[in-house]
């Protein structure tokens, strides 16, 4: 079965510069509270040192050194007047980068986050698939497979079914294994009891079998597009071909067909919705998987599955965020990284985010 994956970091927040953005704010209050007090004090100074002058007036000769005291007052308070308006707009101006640069950094870190999430989600996929490429490989050299594509009949067909019968009950991540000859006619199935009208029917003209049949080795794979395949009861499969080879040799001369069929929709579902997504962003939140075409083939909220197309268009790039100011959405995608021989097929990751 998949599993949930996610990185050492992917739990992170922007709280920390969250935190920084409230002692930004709580520093520009105090900052405007005290340097209006400081204005109002120096009103008050002003206000007493022309009293003071209109004073010293009335006393003529007696109150002349108290007017000097007074001018000089008046000239103090002047220059803590202007001190304090100095004072209030640069710490304004200052306070304000500040804030717009905290802001840009919870943009960013809330940016990588969900970047991370999206790499994630197609990452665990990649490592999957990757198995499944090993599995068909591996399996096409089975000799009860072999020994029925080389000499098709019911004795040689029921033995082949038997064994991927077998093989079935230990991977269960399966709907069903067709052995196909040359010419696309399904020799055997390893679920005749579920799927009883498989064998005999032609998959000649389906891309991947045509694909599979100028494979150029054993080592070769096809891995084709998520789709529904009406033989299997309409059901989401994600298929894997190899090439049967005479005598199991890599090199042999092709003798048949062995297509696996993943079954695709519960094992991606466990994947997008196992995304960690906190609780209160998980309501506005909605993780997808996409395909080279821009289809959707998982989303979290069960929309859209092989119907949709989104709009957003990477254009090649490896990852990215895309905002938009209308409708407060941001979508961010990655781009899959392939695992060990398996490169992909250029699928994405894909978070949309609505704003809070």
């Amino acid at each position: 079965m998949v599993q949930a994956f996610s990185g050492a970091d992917s739990d992170r927040s922007p709280s920390g510069l969250a935190a920084v953005s409230e002692l930004t704010d709580q520093v520009r209050r105090v900052a405007n509270d005290k340097t209006s007090r400081i204005q109002q004090i120096t009103a008050q100074t002003k206000m007493l040192a022309l009293n003071a002058k209109i004073e010293a007036a009335r006393a003529g000769e007696y109150g002349r050194g108290f007017a000097v005291v007074a001018q000089e007052m008046r000239t103090i308070g002047a220059e803590v007047e202007e001190l304090a308006r100095e004072l209030e707009i640069q710490l304004t101006g200052r306070i304000g980068e500040l804030q717009k640069a905290v802001g840009a950094m919870a943009v960013k870190a809330q940016d990588e986050r969900l970047v991370d999430l999206a790499l994630n989600a197609v990452e665990l996929i990649d490592r999957n698939l990757y198995e499944r490429t090993c599995d068909v490989r591996w399996w096409a050299t089975d000799a009860a497979v072999i020994a029925c594509a080389d000499d098709p009949g019911d004795t040689s067909a029921a033995y082949a079914s038997q064994r991927l019968g077998v093989i079935l009950s230990a991977y269960t991540v399966y709907l069903d294994l067709w052995l196909c000859d040359l010419d696309g006619r399904i020799l055997a199935n390893g679920r005749p009891d579920r799927y009883p009208h498989v064998r005999g029917q032609s998959v000649g003209g389906e891309r991947w079998f045509q694909e599979a049949a100028s494979l150029p080795s054993g080592d070769a794979y096809i891995s084709a597009d998520v789709r529904r395949e009406p033989r299997l009861g309409d059901a989401q499969v994600a298929t894997y071909v190899a090439s049967v080879r005479k005598d199991g040799d890599c090199d042999g001369r092709p003798i048949g067909v062995l297509a696996i069929h993943f079954d695709w929709e519960p094992q991606a579902r466990a994947i997008v919705e196992g995304v960690r997504v906190s609780p209160e962003d998980r309501t506005r939140t909605r993780v997808l998987l996409v395909d080279a075409n821009r289809r959707v083939i998982a989303a979290s909220d069960g929309q859209g599955i092989l119907t949709e197309v989104v709009a957003i268009d990477p254009a090649g790039r490896q990852s990215g965020v895309a905002r938009d100011t209308h409708s407060d959405i941001v979508q961010a995608y990655h781009r899959t990284p392939g695992y060990e021989t398996y490169l992909g097929q250029g699928w994405y990751g894909l978070i949309v985010q609505r704003g809070m």
